[in-house]
C-alpha cells in the first residue's frame, strides 16, 4: 500500500523513466527557433527585424513629440510675455523643434511682406493692396501647420504597417512550420503526439514573435497620433489668435 501511495505522487515523466521509457526532453525558446526550418527562421528574423525597427522609431518619435511640446508651451510663453513682434520672431530661432513657433515664423515673415507692399502701394502707381492681406499671413500659417505636422507623422506609417501585418507574417509562418510537422508526420509512419508536437512548437513561436512586434507599434502608433492632434490643435488655435492681432493692429 505504501509503495502504491508513493508512485501516486510520482511525476509522470518520473513514472515514463521507471517504465523504461525516456524522459520528455525539455526544448527551450532558442532550441525551439534552432530547430525550426528555413522558412520559419526567415520569417522570425523578418519579425525582429520589424520588431527592432519599430522601437527605434518609438524611441524618436517620442523624444521627438516630447521636445514638441515641451518647447512649444515655452514659446506660447514667450509670445503672451513680450510685446514686441520681432522680438519674439528672435527668440523662435532658438526653439526650432517648436511646431508652433514655426507657425508663427511664417506668419510673421508673410506680416512683414505684405505690410512693405502696402507701403510700396501707397506710392507706387501700379501696386495694390489686393496682393496682400490677412488671407496671405493666413495661408502661410496654415502652409507652415501642414509641413510641422508631416515632420510629426514621418514613419508613423511603418508602425501602423507593422501593427497590421506582423500578425499575419507570423500566422503564415505558424502555418508553414504545422505544415512541415505533419509531413514528417506522414514520413515517419507514426500518429504519435510526441512525433508532432516539436513541429508545432516551432511553429507557433513565429506567431508568438509577430504579436510582440505589433502589440508595442499598434499602441504606439495610437498614441503618438493623439499627442500629434494635441499638438494640431496648438497650432491652430495660436494662428487664430495671432491672426485676430494681425488684423487689428495692421489691417485696419
Amino acid at each position: 500500500m505504501f509503495l502504491t501511495l508513493s508512485m501516486s505522487f510520482l511525476w509522470p515523466s518520473q513514472l515514463l523513466a521507471q517504465d523504461g521509457l525516456p524522459a520528455p526532453q525539455q526544448h527551450g525558446i532558442l532550441d525551439l527557433v534552432r530547430g525550426s526550418g528555413l522558412v520559419v527562421q526567415a520569417i522570425l528574423y523578418l519579425l525582429i527585424l520589424f520588431s527592432v525597427a519599430s522601437w527605434g522609431i518609438i524611441a524618436y518619435k517620442y523624444r521627438q513629440i516630447r521636445q514638441a511640446k515641451r518647447e512649444s508651451e515655452k514659446f506660447i510663453e514667450i509670445f503672451w510675455e513680450r510685446r514686441n513682434l520681432s522680438s519674439i520672431h528672435d527668440a523662435s530661432r532658438d526653439l526650432k523643434g517648436s511646431p508652433v513657433g514655426q507657425v508663427f515664423r511664417a506668419g510673421y515673415e508673410e506680416l512683414v511682406r505684405v505690410t512693405r507692399t502696402k507701403k510700396d502701394a501707397s506710392v507706387g502707381e501700379s501696386l495694390t493692396t489686393e496682393l496682400g492681406g490677412v488671407d496671405n499671413v493666413s495661408r502661410a500659417m496654415k502652409r507652415a501647420t501642414s509641413v510641422e505636422i508631416t515632420k510629426l507623422e514621418n514613419y508613423l506609417t511603418f508602425l501602423a504597417t507593422t501593427a497590421s501585418a506582423a500578425p499575419f507574417i507570423g500566422l503564415f509562418g505558424t502555418v508553414w512550420g504545422i505544415m512541415d510537422a505533419f509531413r514528417g508526420l506522414s514520413v515517419t509512419h507514426s500518429s504519435s503526439i510526441q512525433a508532432v508536437a516539436p513541429g508545432i512548437a516551432e511553429a507557433l513561436i513565429a506567431t508568438a514573435v509577430g504579436l510582440a512586434a505589433a502589440i508595442p507599434a499598434l499602441i504606439a502608433y495610437n498614441h503618438f497620433v493623439q499627442q500629434i492632434k494635441v499638438v494640431a490643435v496648438e497650432m491652430d488655435n495660436f494662428s487664430h489668435e495671432f491672426l485676430n492681432i494681425a488684423e487689428r493692429h495692421f489691417f485696419k
